[in-house]
């Protein structure tokens, strides 16, 4: 058996990354507050912010997987929060952190015992997981924190046969995006022109190049930037 396990596979990049790893024969496995719509997908509840919530979710893992032959771990998942350095009490931080890097962590710590050589552990990180912008605050703290996070793993893996690696996109069309910048055309132009293609990334692109990366150790402990060539003035 093959699996792959997807945070937030019921909209957007995680929605495509599970598609295409259900028709290359793989078990999906969605651990999320919301369903994932598409068909065949193991549906597991869980709110990446509660401790207990992704301790349930770590246990009915452990036994789902017991003799996959290998198994991919894309951590896809974030919490995006309009912050500054100023206006970000640390409640609110920890909260961020929480969902987009301890329970990172919780996840990690209870597959990679089962993990066989051939698995992978993927982090979805951000264009912002090392530069920043203003206004994301806490989402700029934790996506920095995962490319930390991604490479110490290839390093305490070494000889084991699992790989790893840091998925960086660039502004892409999910709800989280719209969420953040609203649906003005206006406003999108002017995101969409920070690229020399004008527009948007698109879900499956990122989707893909998750699948791609699963498939090819040969980049292990590398930075996949996934952004249409960013304008740096």
């Amino acid at each position: 058996m093959k699996a792959a396990i997807i945070t937030g596979a019921s909209v957007g990049i995680g929605r495509e990354a599970a598609a295409l790893f259900l028709a290359d024969n793989y078990r999906v496995f969605n651990l999320s507050r919301r369903e994932c719509p598409l068909p065949g997908i193991d549906n597991l509840a869980c709110d990446l912010s509660s401790p207990d919530s992704v301790n349930r979710a770590v246990a009915t893992l452990q036994q789902s997987l017991q003799g996959a032959d290998h198994i991919a771990l894309v951590h896809n998942a974030s919490q995006m929060l309009k912050d500054s350095c100023d206006a970000c009490d640390s409640d609110s931080l920890r909260l961020v952190m929480e969902t987009n890097v301890v329970a990172i962590n919780s996840l990690n710590q209870g597959i990679l015992p089962i993990m066989q050589q051939g698995s992978s552990i993927l982090y979805v990180g951000s264009t912002l997981s090392e530069k920043a912008v203003s206004a994301s605050f806490s989402y700029v703290v934790s996506k920095h924190a995962q490319l930390g996070m991604m490479r110490a793993t290839c390093q305490d893996l070494m000889g084991k046969g699992i790989h790893t690696a840091l998925v960086c996109p660039g502004f892409t069309d999910t709800e989280m995006l719209r969420t953040h910048i609203g649906t003005d055309p206006e406003v999108e132009g002017i995101i969409a022109g920070m690229n020399s293609f004008n527009r948007l990334v698109q879900p499956i692109e990122i989707a893909e190049l998750i699948h791609w990366a699963h498939n090819h150790p040969v980049i292990n402990g590398a930075v996949l930037h996934a952004n249409l060539g960013q304008r740096e003035s």
